[in-house]
């Protein structure tokens, strides 16, 4: 079983997400680096980013197309590639990886052999929770399994989990574009540059395990 290794720009993209949203299901992907064949990294998949998808409703196949086509695309120009899929359930207390989740990470996973399926802990997101509020899966045997925590990386979580609790108290997540608020107005940027520049001021650079 591989490593996987999420980047502070990942995981707090999709707390933001989350928080924006407190009352609703949402869902996104998750983007990595591309690594050729051979490289010191191959065989550990680094998580550097995450594009929020919906809020309103995660199953509408037209607008899912849409944007995998789009995020496919900007990926690609970026040297990233599509990589895995997060959700947050709408119930406070339901972590499980229900029908429309399944779908779309089996989706993902059939371009792309290590991709993850992450379901998001909406009882530990509030940043003050000593671990990552995230339950990364991986599939095995046709099957999303949770992964061995012992084989999920951070880029210093001590550091990360601060940043959450900062961003979260500047409200930053008013600040985050989802696919869905991009459909109501192309003009916002689904991408978040503005976020990702904020993130990468304050993020912490030292690698290690949670």
């Amino acid at each position: 079983m591989a490593e996987v290794e999420i980047s502070a720009q990942a995981y707090v993209k999709m707390q933001l997400h989350a928080a924006k949203y407190p009352s609703c299901a949402v869902n996104g992907l998750l983007l990595a680096e591309k690594v050729p064949e051979g490289s010191s990294r191959d065989g550990c998949l680094l998580l550097t980013d995450c594009i929020p998808l919906f809020h309103n409703c995660l199953a509408l196949t037209v607008m899912l197309e849409v944007a995998l086509n789009q995020v496919d695309l900007w990926s690609a120009a970026n040297n990233q590639v599509i990589a895995g899929y997060y959700q947050a359930n709408r119930h406070i207390k339901d972590t499980s990886p229900h029908s429309v989740a399944v779908k779309i990470a089996d989706r993902v996973a059939e371009h792309l052999r290590g991709a993850v399926l992450i379901m998001l802990d909406n009882t530990k997101l509030s940043g003050e929770y000593g671990g990552p509020a995230v339950i990364v899966h991986e599939r095995l045997d046709g099957k999303w399994t949770p992964k061995d925590k012992n084989l999920v990386m951070w880029q210093d979580w001590v550091g990360t989990r601060a940043l959450v609790s900062e961003l979260m108290e500047l409200r930053a997540y008013g600040r985050l574009v989802d696919f869905d608020e991009h459909l109501d107005d192309i003009r916002r940027d689904w991408a978040n540059g503005h976020i990702n520049e904020r993130i990468g001021a304050l993020a912490p650079t030292t690698n290690g395990s949670a």
